[in-house]
């Protein structure tokens, strides 16, 4: 089979073709290293690439489909971890110059955890900002990572290499962390399905010092690898005290469930975010389709103003409580940007931190009131479309910070719903834009279904 055409298919498709002997994994994960190398070059999606590892787990799983004895629903696929996530046996260097890669490595995430045991080909660990701490994907440890669509572009963050791993073909699938849109902001930017489930759906470890914000989720080019991806990485793990209970159904499975007749909002602004015309063009159109095929559409906006303020401070305390555990003259090191959030953290009293605790569970409060009336809401991901790469903010914005142009995604991990991102369309200049749906907290099931239909009515 032609690599291209492997790189291209999903994962879904890779596990049609192992199953019938049309292809074999180590086929597959050689296509991936192949393209990886062909192309990363330019896009600087990777950190970490282990073509050795990845071909050694690819022959295992050959022979398991050989044997017609499967590990789990991906055994065989090739994915990429985010280099916030523990992996065994390799270095998780947060972005950061500050970690030492010289110690032992011994302990997956509970995420790589699942992953492995479901014998997925692991190729390699995804770039980062230092510590995942803002909206685009550059570091002082691997400089910046550029969007597929156009190398002059951010890819977005802080989930960045993953997403663009994923656009480009440099594997089907991979995983990120959202603690304030960190999957749904490069999902948007680069074209890909981006899922932040509910808090708490997906195990973490260590805990994040991002608390509540902190969320783990799948990444891919359908809702049906989303689904799959999280049927695998929700299964529990005993070191998040903080983690739900099992769930009684599969993803994948409540997936393709009818969905028409189900009442939904859609907020173009939730009532205080500017949005670039374009941007507002395209998600109106799909959102108008959406609700000629049968999910009926009602214009309406939450009903809470922007808790930039609330957010900004929970973010720069976390900042400042895992920075707090880097070596001695970490302080120095970090970059510029990290280094105001660490002081601005290091400012704020409990008392404070309690505050904007607080406003989140009012947001919570305000959320679950709409959800009575509305099963689900839509928004555009994001107001802007990708901008020019190795910026914080847009160039020329005026913006200090990269929460004030990604107003659509951290309200919604201070209340810790779902929400997805899913692309509907592209600009002019070719850049793609997503959709975000957003549900009750767990109901997780009911956003994918959605997704699955929208992304059916709209392809």
């Amino acid at each position: 089979m032609n690599p291209t055409e492997i790189t291209s298919m999903t994962a879904v498709d890779l596990v049609t073709g192992y199953t019938s002997g049309a292809l074999s994994p180590v086929e597959a994960t050689q296509a991936v290293l192949d393209a990886i190398g062909t192309r990363d070059g330019d896009i600087n999606a990777f950190c970490l690439v282990d073509p050795e590892r990845a071909l050694a787990q690819a022959r295992l799983s050959e022979k398991r489909y050989q044997n017609g004895h499967v590990k789990g629903l991906l055994d065989g696929v090739p994915i990429s971890i985010k280099d916030i996530f523990l992996t065994k046996g390799w270095p998780t260097l947060r972005g950061s110059q500050c970690v030492d890669p010289k110690q032992e490595w011994t302990v997956d995430s509970p995420i790589s955890a699942r992953l492995r045991e479901d014998g997925m080909i692991f190729v390699g660990k995804t770039t980062t900002p230092e510590i995942a701490w803002k909206a685009t994907t550059d570091s002082p440890l691997t400089g910046i990572t550029r969007n597929p669509v156009d190398t002059t572009k951010t890819a977005g963050g802080s989930s960045g290499g993953s997403a663009a791993a994923v656009a480009a073909g440099l594997g089907p699938c991979s995983v990120g962390t959202d603690g304030g849109g960190s999957i749904r902001i490069p999902a948007s930017f680069c074209g890909i399905v981006g899922f932040k489930p509910t808090h708490g759906r997906v195990p973490m470890f260590p805990a994040s010092p991002f608390g509540p914000l902190a969320h783990g989720g799948p990444m891919a080019r359908t809702v049906e690898d989303t689904a799959l991806l999280l049927d695998i990485m929700s299964l529990p793990d005993y070191r998040d005290p903080t983690s739900l209970g099992p769930i009684f159904t599969t993803y994948r499975g409540q997936m393709n469930r009818d969905v028409r007749g189900l009442g939904v909002a859609y907020s173009k602004n939730l009532g205080y975010v500017r949005v670039d015309p374009e941007v507002e063009e395209i998600v109106d159109r799909a959102v108008r389709k959406i609700d000629e095929a049968g999910v009926p559409v009602t214009e309406a906006d939450p009903g809470f103003s922007d808790p930039l303020e609330a957010f900004e401070l929970l973010w720069a305390t976390g900042a400042a409580a895992l920075l707090a555990g880097f070596p001695e003259g970490s302080r120095e090191k970090v970059e510029a940007g990290l280094r105001q959030v660490w002081e601005k953290g290091d400012s704020h009293s409990a008392v404070e931190y309690l505050e904007a605790r607080a406003v989140a569970a009012q947001l919570g409060i305000t959320m679950g009131k709409f959800h009575s009336v509305h099963n689900l809401l839509l928004t555009p991901t994001m107001p802007i479309t990708a901008f020019e790469a190795g910026h914080d903010v847009p160039p020329e914005s005026g913006l200090r910070s990269w929460p004030q142009w990604t107003q659509f995604s951290y309200p919604f991990n201070m209340t810790q719903q779902p929400a997805i991102s899913i692309p509907v369309g592209t600009t002019k200049a070719g850049m793609p834009v997503g959709l975000q749906i957003v549900g009750p907290r767990h109901s997780d099931d009911l956003v994918l279904a959605v997704a699955r239909y929208a992304e059916h009515v709209l392809s």
